[in-house]
């Protein structure tokens, strides 16, 4: 069974099909000022036009971070681990089937037997047994394993019935997460979320192993002024050590980059450029053949994020955490091999599903429907693991809300959500929970991504109700995605340094993008390479480049017809063979006299 609502808008490699042209919206600074003098004028503009106000929001030194204790409970939940590692308790870490997940995971693992605790076990609940977070079920496993106290990771924030199963079960609770809380808490003996009502800590943005990081920060302070290394004859961790760690995942998460946020991340990266990253990282690094001195945030997204998510995907996420926590350098090579076996296998199984749904999509609009507002899939062979990506490829091409559905039982469904700005997803979700009590079994995420389960039977009423709340939430909002440019560059511009400059300046990433460019260009060849790339060389004024567009629609490229295009393209180093040259990173291409400006 395929259940579905009709589409017809068309990605962004098919704008010669699109009924609409995509628009591309110039950025403008928020003051006409520079910045800074002694910034370069390119990034200097760069800035200004992400609304940059003051050189202070660019800085990444460490000293800029947010401090600890302006996390809500924070300092009780510090008290209650330092009171069980005094005290030897068993300390079960329980994380999620993601990267941010298995980051947070490893950062607690790591952190804690840099303490001096070695009494110490995670659980990651396998996606197709236990489903998300501290359930009843996963708690009576690590009351099996002999726990006595239980820190949650990136999850914790919706448990309420596995917190007070843990509580019946006579085990101490810590709760850290980054969701949105739902209208009730779980009872926990404490809950540091800077989403949480009554947190003032200013950057809401953290991802879980930001959360998880701050705790770390505020337990390794506890124990210091406690005496704890003094007495234990322990070097005083620095755990600065582990922000190669925190920047994996708080890029794979694809949290905003607020200032916060881009300290972090910005740190893990020297960290990693410098070589002095984790054995695994550096072997996840080693295996994609990418050189961990050019690293940059992007990669850290498209290329460790995807890799280490496959093993949680597809198989067991604790193949990813031990990767990261992994000390003897061969064995990190072994898993990193292993993990970047399992991407080419999910990627498969993606490709697959991708297929099976843009089928149905296409039949659909060939019988004249009009687009809803949003999309809702379902097949019954589809793959738990890969049902997230699998969405946002959707949400990315038809610019909808959608919603892909696989089958956890023989009763259950289990739904991952993606959006568009400007529609908070999970927001559509607690919406339609009030209206229909009890039709969603359970929710939760973020503004851009959340996830559900409801039961089968209940898919038809669902899919109606989604549509209705997502036509009222979209209301005003653009139908087609609108790219923001940072205008038009020069041919000198367009440099092997501009390009290096703004790979390795702040990080960019969510709510701080990097930077796109727009501009005419001579077609002067065109050829198609690996499955549906689009290899090109262009020219402006007179001087040549090369360029490249992924996943292109082969029904509309090559063309040889086209003399003129006009593209939207990221600047980009390309090194081939020994030679390194500037290269044209095409994220939308059309014949020049087709394009909206």
């Amino acid at each position: 069974m395929l259940l579905l609502l009709p589409c017809d808008i068309i990605s962004l490699s098919d704008l010669s099909k699109s009924k609409c042209v995509l628009q591309i919206q110039r950025r403008q600074p928020v003051i006409l000022h520079p910045i800074d003098p002694q910034l370069p004028v390119m990034l200097d503009k760069l800035y200004r036009n992400r609304g940059v106000t003051d050189v202070a929001q660019i800085q990444t030194q460490i000293k800029k971070l947010r401090h600890y204790n302006e996390l809500k409970g924070i300092e009780r939940a510090s008290s209650l681990i330092c009171d069980a590692i005094v005290a030897n308790l068993s300390i079960c870490i329980i994380g999620d089937f993601d990267a941010d997940g298995a980051t947070s995971t490893a950062i607690m693992m790591l952190s804690l037997k840099a303490f001096g605790h070695s009494n110490i076990d995670y659980l990651v609940p396998n996606r197709f047994d236990f489903g998300y977070g501290l359930s009843p079920e996963i708690v009576d496993v690590a009351k099996q394993n002999q726990a006595q106290f239980i820190i949650t990771v990136d999850n914790g924030i919706s448990c309420v019935a596995g917190v007070k199963h843990a509580k019946e079960l006579d085990m101490q609770v810590v709760v850290t997460d980054h969701h949105l809380p739902g209208s009730v808490l779980p009872e926990a003996d404490a809950i540091v979320n800077p989403n949480q009502p009554g947190c003032e800590f200013l950057s809401k943005n953290l991802a879980g192993v930001g959360v998880a990081f701050y705790v770390m920060l505020a337990v390794k302070a506890e124990l210091q002024s406690r005496g704890w290394f003094a007495q234990k004859n322990i070097q005083i961790p620095n755990l600065a050590n582990y922000l190669d760690i925190v920047a994996l995942g708080t890029v794979a998460d694809v949290v905003p980059l607020d200032e916060n946020n881009r300290v972090l991340v910005h740190q893990g990266l020297q960290r990693i450029r410098s070589g002095r990253a984790r054995p695994g990282i550096m072997a996840i690094l080693d295996v994609a053949s990418r050189p961990c001195h050019k690293l940059s945030s992007t990669d850290l997204g498209f290329v460790l994020g995807p890799r280490l998510n496959a093993a949680g995907r597809l198989d067991d996420m604790s193949l990813g955490i031990e990767c990261l926590m992994a000390e003897d350098v061969q064995q990190a090579r072994y898993m990193a091999a292993q993990l970047d076996a399992l991407n080419l296998e999910r990627r498969e199984i993606e490709s697959s599903m991708q297929e099976e749904a843009e089928k149905a999509l296409k039949t659909f609009a060939l019988e004249g429907n009009e687009i809803p507002a949003g999309v809702v899939l379902y097949q019954a062979d589809f793959h738990q693991g890969v049902i997230g990506i699998l969405a946002g490829r959707i949400k990315e091409k038809h610019y909808r809300p959608t919603i892909v559905f696989a089958k956890q039982d023989d009763i259950t469904l289990k739904g991952s959500a993606r959006s568009v700005p400007g529609v908070h997803i999970r927001d559509v979700l607690e919406n339609i929970n009030a209206q229909y009590p009890g039709l969603i079994e359970k929710f939760g995420g973020h503004a851009m991504a959340a996830g559900l389960s409801l039961k089968a039977s209940q898919l038809g009423i669902f899919k109606n109700a989604f549509e209705e709340a997502v036509f009222a939430a979209t209301k005003g909002l653009p139908s087609h995605n609108v790219l923001l440019s940072d205008g038009a560059l020069k041919s000198q511009d367009i440099t092997i340094e501009n390009a290096s400059l703004i790979k390795l300046a702040v990080p960019w990433g969510q709510t701080f993008e990097e930077p796109l460019f727009d501009g005419v260009f001579q077609m002067r060849s065109q050829r198609i390479v690996g499955k549906n790339h689009l290899k090109m060389v262009v020219s402006l004024d007179g001087q040549e480049f090369d360029a490249i567009a992924f996943n292109i629609d082969l029904q509309a490229w090559p063309n040889t017809q086209v003399q003129e295009v006009k593209l939207a393209y990221k600047l980009d180093i390309n090194e081939f063979r020994g030679q390194i040259s500037v290269q044209l990173l095409v994220q939308a291409i059309q014949p020049a006299d087709r394009f909206g400006l």
